[in-house]
């Protein structure tokens, strides 16, 4: 993610690692863009969240642990939702007026309650988090070409110097193929750049979905927001959306604090739906667009894509990775470069 965005949330240093270039791998080619300050930076995940979880039960939350609801429940009498909950301290029924679902890529409520339904196009994620001896913790790498993913990309994200992340993406239902396997063999044959970081070994696994559609026609209904994957909060890509379930997270709760004196009907929960659109509909359409020409690129027109993002200068292409497409600055990106396939790219986001 971005540290410009991620510390407006107070998560600061020590819960991320700041990058500052950006490598492209394709089979032939390789680029690097280089930065003059950290722009953007991985985070470590778990710390994240416990420090998020903290900020919560600071501010006068429960938080139930280790917890899973299991069924969800209308009752138009009193305006509520039961939420049926496994806990440690055993099965509980939950009511509430409001109910935010940020229950990520299986919008388990949204669906139970007849909203939503499953996600069709996603992209599954499969990943080693390794000691490694020799890692360059300011450069961030994203692999691509048939080799590393036939619908997607791999990636290798660090995390210190001598810690980072290896692992594949894989559209669905663009390919068939289990990113596991393919991370296995990336892995196996040490394609690079992991024949440049000596000696791997793995420390954990993470292996998960993320959606792949855009965003849901609506996000709020009676009683119900929808917040992150559940809604389809992502950047397509790179399919990164923590700080869209930041950022939206918050503003469900403050709309939805306002909307129990309306015993929360979705016209009092209209302000989330509006921000969620205005702010990222067309930045996640646009981006859709770049990613379907991605995803049905050969191994040859990979290796002439990775040559028109080395045109960019490092804001242009922070830019363009960030999916901040306003119309503005595609224009002035297509004006000043003038290859024809740079055009043709810029194009394509601004529909011409």
């Amino acid at each position: 993610t971005w540290i410009e965005e991620i510390e407006k949330f107070d998560i600061t240093r020590e819960y991320y690692n700041p990058i500052k270039n950006f490598s492209f791998v394709s089979p032939t080619n390789e680029i690097m863009i280089s930065g003059s300050f950290n722009s953007a930076c991985v985070l470590d995940v778990r710390r994240t969240y416990q420090y998020l979880a903290s900020r919560a039960a600071s501010e006068g939350s429960t938080l139930l642990v280790k917890s899973q609801v299991i069924d969800v429940q209308k009752n138009p009498q009193r305006h509520s939702s039961i939420l049926k909950v496994n806990s440690p301290g055993g099965p509980l029924d939950v009511e509430a007026t409001l109910v935010i679902d940020a229950s990520g890529f299986t919008s388990f409520v949204s669906r139970r309650l007849g909203y939503v339904e499953s996600w069709k196009r996603y992209g599954i994620g499969a990943e080693y988090e390794c000691y490694c001896d020799s890692v360059d913790s300011q450069t961030l790498c994203l692999m691509v070409g048939q080799i590393y993913s036939e619908a997607g990309y791999a990636w290798v994200f660090p995390l210190s110097k001598n810690r980072l992340r290896i692992g594949v993406g894989i559209g669905k239902p663009n390919s068939i193929v289990d990113p596991l396997t393919k991370l296995n063999q990336i892995m196996k044959s040490r394609l690079p750049p992991l024949d440049k970081l000596g000696k791997i070994q793995p420390l954990e696994f993470h292996y998960g979905m993320i959606p792949n559609e855009g965003l849901r026609s609506n996000s709020v209904f009676d009683g119900l927001i929808m917040v992150g994957d559940t809604v389809g909060q992502a950047n397509p890509l790179v399919l990164e959306g923590i700080r869209y379930a930041i950022e939206f997270g918050r503003l469900a709760g403050k709309v939805g604090a306002e909307s129990l004196q309306h015993n929360s009907s979705r016209d009092s929960l209209r302000p989330y739906e509006v921000a969620n659109k205005n702010l990222l509909g067309r930045k996640i359409k646009s981006a859709l667009k770049v990613q379907s020409r991605w995803l049905g690129l050969s191994d040859s027109e990979w290796d002439k894509e990775i040559e028109i993002i080395k045109e960019l200068s490092i804001d242009e292409f922070l830019d363009f990775i960030k999916s901040d497409f306003t119309y503005t600055k595609m224009a002035k990106l297509a004006l000043n470069h003038p290859k024809l396939m740079v055009k043709q790219l810029f194009n394509l986001v601004l529909n011409r």
